[in-house]
Formats: C-alpha cells, sequence, structure tokens
C-alpha cells in the first residue's frame, strides 16, 4: 500500500489536476491498485472560504461575490476536465454541495456569528468538492476508484480548528475500511468527525496528517506528500539562489526544520508515520521524474557536515534580567506558566549560566502580550529593581542550522560565527540543543538573506564560494580588471573555487545593478542602456541595502568624493580594494579611521596598486614586520613616468622634448606637471612610510618640484610645453654634471629616520637604481634583516595591464578571508 498526498498547488487549475492524473495512474499501475491518494482544496480556496464566512459574519453581504467565484472556480473545472455526456451528473453533485456551502454562510451571515465549529463545517467542503470532482474526473477516464470521505474513518475531540485524533477508534476503522474496499480511494485531507457525528478540521498541514494517519494505520511501504519544490532544499530556494533538494534527511531533522520555517512538512502531521517508521518521500508534482526527499528513521549517507538551514524571517526577543534571577528557583516557571496561561508559544529560549538573564523569541504578534503578563508575574520583582526592565527588541530574524552530524563533526559552530562575522552579520542570541541536532541564532532581520547565504556556501558549496563585486570607474583600469575576471573565470572557480560576480558597475554618468552577475562580456552595452543614472550616494545605498554576502566595493577612479565615503562602506561590513591613493595620504587621522574601522568590522581595506601598480610592495612591508623586521630605510623610483622620462633622457633629445614624447605615448597624465611636481610620488613614500607606523602629513614630505616655478599657474597646457623648452638648458647641465661623476639621474622617494622626501638625484654604479631601465618602477627596503643588502622589487609599475592585476590579486586576497 502507497499513500499520495497532493497539496492545493498541485491542483490549482485544470493543467495541473491533468498532471496529477497521469501520476496516481502511474502510481496505481505501479502498486497494482494498492493506493489511496489524499487531496487538498483546490488552490486558494481554504482562504475564501474563510474570508468569506468572516465577511458575513460582519453583516457584508459583498460574500456573495467570493461565493460566485467559488462557485465558479468548482463548476469551470468540471466543465473542462469532465465529458460532455457525464456533466450532468458531476454537475448535480458539485452544485448540492455549493448549495449546501452557500445556506450555511448565508446563515452565518444572519446570525452574525462564526463559531470555532460553523467554520469547520465551511471549511470543509474546499475538501470536499475538489475530491468530489477529482474522483469524478477518474470515473469519466474509466479508472474505477472510491471517492472516500475521511469524516466516515477519522475521529477526533472536539477542539474545532486543531482536531485531536482518536487514534484507536481511528486505526480500526481505517483498517476495516480498506479491508472491505479494495480499489484505490480518492480522499478528502484536512477534515474528520467527532464522536457526535460532527466535522472537524485537522489544522494545519492538515491534509500531510491525513496522509500520515492513513499511511500508519495501514503500514504503508510508503507515503508521498507531493507540493512544488524538489523536495526538502537545503534552505528556502527563494532567499538562497543555490539552494537545492536533499536524498535523504531523518523525521527529526525534518521537524526541526519546520518548526524554523522551512516548508516541509508540519511536525505534529510526521507523528503518526514516524511512530510506525514509515518513510515519507517529499515529490514535486511539476519535476515527478525527480526522485525527491526521503523522511525516515535513519540518516542516507551524505557529504555535508549540516544537513539544511531555515529561518524565521520576523521575529521578537524579549529579555529579562536581574540580580534577582541569580540562584532563585521557579523564576523561570512563573514565566512560561504565565505566557502559557495567555496561549504564547515561544520559539526560542536562551539563558545566561549565571541565570542573570534569559532571554525568549516569539512571533511579533505575541509580544506586547508576553510583555504585560510578564510584567504582571514579575511585578514585585520589577518594584524591588531585582529585576530590570523587559526589553523587547523588534525586526529580527532566526537562522536554524540543522543536522545530526553536527554531533560528530567538530568545528561546526566555529564555521557558522565566523562566516556571520566576516560578512558583518551581528549574532544577538544563540541556542544550542544538548542534541547538536541545531544551532540557531538571532540576527538583524536585514541581514537575513546575506547570513542564510554565506552560511550556505560555507557548509553547502564549499567547493564553489560567490564573491560579489561592486565596481565604480570603468576607464583603463577598470576596464582592464574586468577583462581579467573573464578571462580567470573558469580557472577561480575550478582551482580557487571561487565564483566571482561582478553585481554593480558604474562610471560617470550610468550605474547598473545585477545580483545575478552582469554579463562581462557584454558589459560596455548593458552599462550604456542602462536607465539608472550615477548617483554616488544613491549607488552606496543600494549596494548597502542588498546586503549580499562576501561583498566587496572596487574602487578604480581618484575620485574625492568616493573616498570620503570609505569609512561609510567600511562601517556597512563591506571590504574595500583601491588603486586610489588619495584617501592614504590624505590627514593621518582619516588613515587610522579606514585601518581601524576595517578592522572593528572584520573585513578588509587593501590597496596594494597604491604603490608599484602590481608590485608587491605593501604586502611585503607588511610581511616583514609582522615578522618581527624592524624597517630602517625605504627608497624607490616609484613613478613610471619620470622613471621612463629620466631613463631615456640621454643627451640625443631636450628635456622637453623627451616630455613631450612621453606625454603622446601616454606615459604622462594629460598635463605632464601632474607627474613632474612630485606630488604623486610624494603621496606614494607618504603611505609607504604610514605603513611601517609613521604618523607623518602630506606637509611633513620635503618635495623637489620639477616644474619651473613660472610655469605651475600656466593655464595652456601648450603654453606649458613651450616654456618648459626655456628649462631644458637647466636639465642639460644636470644630466651632463651626472655623468662627469659617473652617474644617472633618478627621481627618488626615500623614507629614512622619521623623515620623508622626493627629489632629484645622482646614483653611482653601485646602487641598485642605476640600471633602471623603461618605465620600470625600483624599490630598495633596508631593514633589521636586510641591512648590508637591501631587498630590491623591480619591475613595471605603472600601465592598466599590471595595476589591474594589482586589484585582482587583492580581490583573491579577500575572498580566501572571507572563506
Amino acid at each position: 500500500m502507497k499513500i499520495l498526498k497532493f497539496g492545493g498547488s498541485s491542483v490549482g487549475n485544470t493543467s495541473r489536476i491533468r498532471n496529477v492524473i497521469e501520476i496516481v495512474y502511474r502510481a496505481m499501475q505501479e502498486n497494482n491498485g494498492q493506493v489511496a491518494v489524499v487531496f487538498s482544496a483546490f488552490q486558494g480556496v481554504t482562504d475564501k472560504l474563510i474570508e468569506a464566512s468572516t465577511m458575513a459574519s460582519t453583516g457584508n453581504c459583498q460574500y456573495k461575490r467570493l461565493f460566485e467565484q467559488l462557485e465558479t472556480k468548482h463548476v469551470e473545472t468540471v466543465k473542462e476536465l469532465i465529458s460532455e455526456e457525464s456533466q450532468p451528473l458531476v454537475l448535480e453533485k458539485v452544485k448540492q454541495l455549493l448549495n449546501e456551502l452557500s445556506g450555511v454562510i448565508h446563515g452565518v451571515y444572519l446570525i452574525k456569528e462564526l463559531s470555532p465549529r460553523t467554520l469547520d463545517y465551511v471549511m470543509s467542503f474546499g475538501e470536499r468538492l475538489s475530491t468530489t470532482i477529482i474522483s469524478e474526473i477518474f470515473i469519466n477516464r474509466r479508472i474505477d476508484v472510491e471517492f472516500l470521505d475521511t469524516r466516515e474513518l477519522i475521529i477526533s475531540d472536539e477542539s474545532y480548528g486543531y482536531g485531536k485524533v482518536k487514534f484507536e477508534i481511528t486505526n480500526n476503522n481505517i483498517v476495516k475500511y480498506f479491508s472491505e474496499h479494495k480499489k484505490p480511494q480518492i480522499v478528502t485531507g484536512f477534515i474528520a468527525s467527532t464522536h457526535k457525528g460532527e466535522t472537524i478540521t485537522l489544522g494545519r498541514g492538515g491534509s500531510d496528517y491525513t496522509a500520515s494517519i492513513l499511511g500508519a494505520a495501514l503500514k504503508a511501504e510508503e507515503i508521498e506528500i507531493w507540493t512544488d519544490v524538489d523536495g526538502v532544499m537545503t534552505a528556502d530556494p527563494r532567499k538562497v539562489k543555490r539552494a537545492f533538494a536533499l536524498k535523504s534527511m531523518t523525521y527529526e531533522e525534518a521537524m526541526e526544520m519546520s518548526h524554523f520555517g522551512a516548508k516541509v512538512i508540519h511536525p505534529p502531521t510526521m507523528q503518526p508515520a514516524l511512530n510506525k517508521s514509515i518513510p515519507i518521500r517529499i515529490k514535486n508534482t511539476f519535476n515527478p521524474e525527480f526522485i525527491g526527499t526521503v523522511i525516515g528513521r535513519k540518516n542516507g549517507t551524505h557529504p555535508f557536515s549540516i544537513k539544511g538551514i531555515s529561518s524565521i524571517d520576523n521575529i521578537s526577543l524579549l529579555r529579562i534580567q536581574g540580580s534577582g534571577m541569580v540562584g532563585v528557583p521557579g523564576i523561570a516557571k512563573r514565566i512560561f506558566s504565565a505566557l502559557a496561561s495567555r496561549s504564547i508559544s515561544i520559539i526560542m529560549i536562551t539563558q545566561a549560566s549565571s541565570e542573570y538573564s534569559l532571554c525568549l523569541a516569539l512571533l511579533p504578534k505575541y509580544i506586547e502580550d508576553a510583555k504585560e503578563v510578564i510584567e504582571e508575574e514579575l511585578k514585585f520583582e520589577i518594584r524591588d529593581n531585582l529585576i530590570n526592565e523587559i526589553i523587547v527588541e523588534d525586526e529580527l530574524s532566526i537562522i536554524a542550522i540543522v543536522g545530526e552530524n553536527m554531533i560528530k563533526t567538530p568545528g561546526v559552530a566555529g564555521k557558522v560565527f565566523q562566516a556571520l562575522g566576516k560578512n558583518g552579520v551581528n549574532v544577538a542570541a544563540i541556542a544550542q540543543g544538548s542534541s547538536e541536532l541545531n544551532i540557531s541564532a538571532v540576527v538583524a532581520r536585514e541581514d537575513e538573506a546575506k547570513a542564510l547565504n554565506a552560511l550556505h556556501d560555507i557548509f553547502f558549496l564549499s567547493d564553489l564560494t560567490t564573491i560579489n563585486l561592486f565596481l565604480i570607474g570603468t576607464g583603463l583600469i577598470g576596464g582592464e580588471l574586468l577583462e581579467q575576471i573573464e578571462q580567470q573565470k573558469e580557472y577561480l572557480a575550478k582551482e580557487h573555487f571561487f565564483d566571482v560576480r561582478v553585481v554593480a558597475l558604474a562610471n560617470t554618468k550610468k550605474m547598473l545593478f545585477n545580483t545575478n552577475g552582469i554579463s562581462i562580456p557584454n558589459w560596455k552595452e548593458e552599462l550604456n542602456n542602462s536607465k539608472e543614472k550615477m548617483e554616488l550616494e544613491a549607488y552606496l545605498d543600494k549596494m548597502v541595502n542588498l546586503n549580499l554576502q562576501n561583498s566587496m566595493f572596487i574602487d578604480c577612479t581618484s575620485s574625492e568624493s568616493i573616498i570620503g565615503k570609505y569609512l561609510d562602506i567600511l562601517n556597512s561590513s563591506i571590504s574595500i580594494v583601491t588603486p586610489n591613493k588619495k584617501a592614504n595620504s590624505r590627514d593621518y587621522a582619516y588613515f587610522e579611521q579606514l585601518k581601524h574601522s576595517a578592522q572593528a568590522n572584520n573585513v578588509k581595506f587593501l590597496y596594494e596598486t597604491n604603490v608599484g601598480a602590481g608590485l608587491p610592495v605593501i604586502g611585503t612591508l607588511n610581511d616583514l614586520m609582522a615578522s618581527g623586521d624592524k624597517i630602517h630605510k625605504i627608497e624607490g623610483v616609484l613613478s613610471g613616468t619620470l622613471s621612463y622620462i629620466f631613463n631615456t633622457f640621454s643627451g640625443q633629445k631636450t628635456f622637453s622634448q623627451v616630455v613631450l614624447e612621453a606625454k603622446q605615448k601616454g606615459y604622462t597624465e594629460p598635463d605632464p606637471r601632474e607627474d613632474l611636481n612630485g606630488l604623486d610620488v610624494a603621496r606614494k613614500i607618504l603611505i609607504l612610510s604610514r605603513v611601517t607606523g609613521s604618523k607623518l602629513e602630506m606637509s611633513d614630505v620635503q618635495i623637489e618640484n620639477l616644474v619651473p616655478e613660472e610655469l605651475r599657474t600656466i593655464k595652456s597646457i601648450d603654453e606649458f610645453m613651450e616654456g618648459l623648452k626655456n628649462h631644458d638648458g637647466y636639465y642639460k647641465e644636470k644630466k651632463e654634471r651626472a655623468e662627469k661623476n659617473g652617474n644617472v639621474l633618478r627621481y627618488i622617494a626615500k623614507y629614512e629616520d622619521g623623515k620623508a622626501g622626493v627629489t632629484l638625484q645622482e646614483v653611482g654604479p653601485e646602487h641598485p637604481f642605476y640600471n633602471l631601465s623603461g618605465s620600470d618602477n625600483i624599490l630598495s627596503i633596508t631593514s633589521m634583516r636586510y641591512k648590508n643588502h637591501p631587498m630590491v622589487i623591480k619591475g613595471p609599475g605603472a600601465g592598466a595591464a599590471v595595476t589591474a592585476a594589482g586589484v585582482f590579486a587583492d580581490i583573491i586576497r579577500i575572498a580566501y578571508y572571507l572563506t
């Protein structure tokens, strides 16, 4: 014997009903007709029955409009699925039920009263109508079935709205009935009768309960619950896009997940099946070939340390604390008894080991009553200041991590809280049962989806972690970065297990968001076609409000306005990667704020490309100091532009000609004075000095400005270039003097003994900077360990490709930190 149950969504329209008929017919063939099929009301019907009867009870005659909709739905279903010659007889049965329903609701309208008993009777028509029609569809297709009204078999007490089944008599009725009726049975779900023969409903999940009752009484091989998902999912697929169906889970795991919000199966409905160890299989009506999820006594093979993650998206916390609770027996009992007196259900309880505080998680609808009844119960302790004022916190969610494997797996709790912490998710309360079947954490409601996704990545997608990038600046560096990400996408997924997604882009005109990831090959077209104008505040607000897990903000601009928002971004628990030097070369207080904000929010602020583009400069300094080395001196040619100019200034061309050539090749800024004034190099040595622990300000850096004084304020770049020719003699003289001494000219930044400066210097053949060529950068670090032979770092220090690669490397570093 096999029991099948179909919910309202499975029979939501005529197309779905046809699909269900095929599924049931196949099951009949596979089980030699030994099946019982339980049906819920058609989708939406129960809600309309409740709404119509409630309206009638208030004297609102609009209930008739709802009744007409119900009548139309059922009559049209008959007309579409029953052959014309058979329709009159079936419609007569359906209209008889509808007339009876109409009379009951009209009676409610006349007396303006809706008792629980009457409401149960009204709701029963949903299942009675759907099952009558479906049984007639089978018969019309010459499939020999019987209609079974479970009110004849399932007997309960008189707890209307949630009938408590009397199992001894019910089981006897079921066994006797099925021993006498061998045809496949089409069964009403959700309804039963009292010992007086009055109609009653079985409460939430009542049709599942009906299937479980029948399965247990008949010792069924399996109970199949057909719904609209592929089985029990690892998480809510509406909130976690990568959630997938589990092959199996235990009854206890299913109950835990259901308690904390998973749409699996209502826990009490499983109890009859659990008592008889009958497996329950969750299957998808719209994907019938999929195997689904089996819920049973034993846990099948499972590669993960947990089974699933569920959540309740809106709860409130009620905190009771005070010295009057410490060591005083009976306080908790009084609190729970007071809540029980108002029929208030507690979702989660956590208590400090000192007994100083007790925290209760409740649905918001109960919170006012709960606070009131506890304050009344503890009024004398509150009056005497033994217990503090009762505190209520709203807009919270509970995240529950469930799985029997947690008992055998050390470190699960550590992974949970590490993942939440690194994503800036604060935990307001924690609970774990002694069985270690679940760990529950209360978080801000706005963080629920981010927490679910972060945990799902850690536990179920450890082979692929989603990294969400928000990029501003799509010029040379930003555009090159996008190309590199696209080129490396498959490699990163295969070798590093990262799914790097660019979820937002912006240039000076427009911005574009796509939480599933922007198509990088088409990014220019998509950004140009975007209807969202670029507004920095709107971009940042949307980034923060999306609240995606493993988020990074990538600033590939030189904007002053953006760096002013860095603190807000870090305080929103979003890491930052940037080649923009202006943030770290502002006042020292801001530099410190950025560093401390990143630490306080468990995020990263990385800026390796501030100095030397893709060269490993800042990371190397940090590593040296972390390992105990002491930095004595830093010297460097830190401008690719000035490196090119003085490496090319050989005497064959004048200084102004070399500068013009560098400009024409794109090595300089549009205005070469921005390179020649030394300010960019000064920013770099200032940043390096701060990395070593110095508190220097920009005003402390001595700068030799290579722009002749009278040319510094000229507005025209062409006039500047023309005027520079008048100073070729000065630079020729400097060059010839250096050559006479066997030296070359280098524009060198230097930090030593707490002082920093940038100057044009002569260096000889013994100096590591002597053989520098092209536009390369070079850095020399003299330290306690590298005293006699300084560490030298040399390579391309400018260019979009190497700078983008450095930014990309910082992104990967943060990705590893987040996983």
